[in-house]
């Protein structure tokens, strides 16, 4: 009974200073010039037990944060579809992480938190979702989808052509839903207007701990990046660039990203060498590579990536920048006639 009673006074306490923190920031008072505060209290309530972890064997269960911050996948509706796994949540997550970055109509299918396809389009949610679907169809199958738009019946028709395990949406149409419900496994899952911003902490647990650093929310336009090559970057290429810049943060590290205007054509992720990711991409790609972009998330430590990447027909790079090799890199962009850009900032994902 004490350890019950003290469990909900200090969920209410935290509650309390989570909500005061929240108003900060909301007023642009919430800084971490002097540091991280020397106690971060977490209130947590269950939403639901799940039928096991990442695999069987593992128990697990789904929280919400009581933060004031906006929590999107603890209030999302479930339309229709099988009970949410934790790796569906996971991969949920990523989705709306992603979608969330553009502007226009977006569609982002993601396979084990990697973005394996993302599309964007001025002309319908649709056609972003068959140009996503194109950069990867083998990996799509059971995939996890996310989209910045509400549902439309031609997206659902198209969706209905692969096996899909979940799909996140702001909202589905009627005749969407109508499509639907002939995949009675399939899970969808309507999130809520964010009218509260999203938190500014970001947390990975550890054996005896947890990490605490700032959300990577960072975002670069054109005027901010640096032609370090002889040639610029065309108007079509610095759109690409943008594009590619936005995906590759979502990848896990080593992260290359090749794409087109709005459309992603190979992706190399989480291997242990930047060359690798590099080739793997090309050989991922089932869209021609020739005049595409690249970005990579961390500066290339040698210029092997960007020999690869030339030989295969990429015209122009973004990357952070910052290697003691920059200028071999810088040369051999010039040597294969490229554009290359620096950001200045790295985008890991661990």
């Amino acid at each position: 009974m004490a350890r019950k009673a003290f469990n909900l006074t200090t969920g209410y306490d935290a509650a309390i200073a989570s909500h005061l923190c929240q108003r900060e920031y909301e007023a642009g008072k919430f800084e971490l010039k002097e540091g991280f505060p020397q106690k971060l209290l977490v209130s947590l309530d269950k939403v639901s037990d799940l039928r096991y972890g990442e695999n069987p064997h593992q128990r697990a269960a789904f929280y919400r944060e009581n933060s004031g911050f906006a929590t999107v996948l603890a209030d999302a509706v479930q339309l229709q579809g099988k009970e949410l796994s934790f790796n569906n949540l996971i991969d949920l997550n990523a989705a709306y992480q992603l979608s969330g970055e553009f502007e226009n109509p977006c569609a982002v299918i993601i396979k084990h938190t990697n973005p394996c396809g993302v599309a964007i389009s001025t002309q319908s949610q649709a056609d972003a979702y068959v140009k996503a679907r194109e950069c990867d169809p083998l990996s799509a199958f059971g995939s996890v989808l996310g989209f910045n738009r509400t549902m439309d019946k031609e997206t659902a028709r198209e969706i209905a052509l692969t096996f899909v395990e979940a799909v996140i949406a702001p909202d589905f149409s009627s005749e969407a839903l109508s499509l639907l419900a002939a995949k009675k496994n399939l899970r969808l899952l309507k999130y809520p207007d964010v009218a509260k911003p999203l938190h500014p902490l970001d947390y990975k647990r550890v054996e005896g701990g947890v990490l605490v650093q700032e959300a990577d929310r960072w975002q670069v336009s054109s005027q901010e990046w640096t032609v370090v090559t002889r040639r610029n970057p065309t108007a079509e290429e610095v759109e690409a660039l943008l594009f590619a810049w936005k995906v590759v943060k979502h990848v896990k590290s080593n992260a290359i990203v090749y794409a087109a205007q709005g459309q992603t054509v190979g992706i190399g992720a989480g291997q242990m060498s930047r060359v690798d990711s590099a080739q793997i991409g090309i050989s991922k790609a089932r869209l021609p590579i020739q005049g595409c972009v690249l970005a990579s998330d961390a500066f290339f430590p040698f210029r092997d990536g960007v020999d690869v990447a030339a030989k295969a027909g990429v015209r122009a790079v973004i990357q952070p920048g910052g290697s003691v090799k920059d200028q071999e890199v810088i040369d051999a962009a010039n040597e294969h006639d490229l554009a290359m850009v620096f950001t200045g900032v790295r985008h890991f994902k661990h």
